[in-house]
């Protein structure tokens, strides 16, 4: 039995408040216990978008109401909250600041390069501003990162050229740091049911994430569920869940000689909490069977939403238990955490 420290994904849509047909705080923290997940952190992009405190305060009376697991919310920048002087009480209690550069639908797109520079420039340091930007408005992002000497961590990160981009700012001393999920690592090209933002690549650029796999500071889901209904339409909406099937598929790749047991504690775990400046938490640990083999199903999952990409998938390492403050939350097929159990870390 392999034992990992609890692990945390800085990339979790929990769809809670507006789309609890597809998840919400109670489903998704009981997905990220089974995935070997003790603390997640989730995305702004709810309906209402999280950019306020009146919507935080939503978000997180929810949270604290339903969450099995550890968890934090991010704000996200829109175009009308970029002064968080005049709230300085917010951003620490926020996962950090979520800034959607392209690619993104609803309230918080920002356009306008001078909003970035607003959001880059009263943002406090300390926190980290994490974008969703690809391609060209990637290494824009990063230009600010340079101009306003505070760190910038790029999510979801796809292509062979940003890739290189990424490891040419780390080299110049650039304070970037940039995250890779699975199903950028194990697929490639497709829309309908697989259809995905940033869009699933070329081969080409999967094997130039793993042959630059050191740039990567960390593995994370961006689970973004939406019901297999939705997904079969004609407009099927950008997301899949992603928390867990992510270890398992990391520890088939750790079978396969493509990466190492410090590589996932150092993606997982170590980085992670150093990056979102999160707080010790002892008595947290995970139990993996790293020989269990088996099929992925989405009938054994604990997602609302009902489906998953790797169906049918053989994969090699099986989470058994996990302990969250010295207690058993998860073992064996079972959630023993209830709602509630999970805590606010930024309290």
């Amino acid at each position: 039995m392999l034992k990992l420290p609890g692990l945390i994904d800085p990339h979790v849509h929990i769809r809670e408040p507006g789309a609890t047909h597809k998840e919400d705080w109670d489903t998704a923290t009981q997905a990220a216990l089974a995935g070997g997940f003790t603390t997640i952190l989730a995305m702004p992009n709810t309906i209402p978008p999280t950019f306020d405190r009146k919507t935080l305060d939503l978000g997180l009376a929810s949270a604290k109401e339903k969450a099995r697991c550890d968890y934090a919310q991010f704000l996200g920048a829109g175009p009308n909250n970029a002064d968080w002087d005049a709230y300085p009480d917010l951003p620490p209690r926020a996962a950090g600041l979520k800034m959607y550069l392209d690619s993104t639908f609803g309230e918080l797109r920002l356009d306008d390069m001078t909003l970035w520079m607003q959001h880059f420039a009263t943002f406090p340091k300390h926190l980290p501003i994490v974008l969703h930007a690809e391609s060209r408005t990637m290494a824009a992002g990063i230009l600010l990162a340079e101009i306003y000497d505070r760190p910038v961590h790029i999510a979801h990160l796809s292509l062979k050229e940003e890739i290189l981009v990424v490891k040419a700012a780390k080299e110049k001393g650039i304070k970037v740091t940039c995250e890779v999920t699975p199903h950028h690592l194990f697929l490639t090209g497709g829309e309908g049911k697989v259809r995905v933002r940033p869009r699933l690549t070329a081969q080409k650029d999967v094997d130039a994430l793993w042959d630059n796999l050191e740039v990567i500071d960390c593995f994370a889901t961006d689970h973004a569920p939406h019901t297999l209904k939705e997904k079969d339409s004609t407009k099927s909406p950008p997301g899949f869940p992603g928390l867990e099937t992510a270890l398992p598929l990391l520890l088939t790749a750790l079978h396969q000689s493509r990466l190492t047991i410090d590589d996932i504690i150092e993606k997982m775990y170590v980085n992670p909490k150093r990056i979102f400046n999160l707080p010790d938490q002892p008595e947290r640990w995970i139990e993996v069977d790293e020989n269990a083999s088996y099929e992925i199903r989405a009938a054994d999952q604990f997602t609302k939403c009902g489906w998953t990409p790797f169906e049918g998938w053989q994969v090699k390492g099986r989470v058994r238990r996990v302990v969250l403050r010295g207690k058993d939350v998860y073992k064996d097929g079972e959630i023993l955490a209830e709602k509630g159990y999970g805590l606010d870390i930024r309290e």
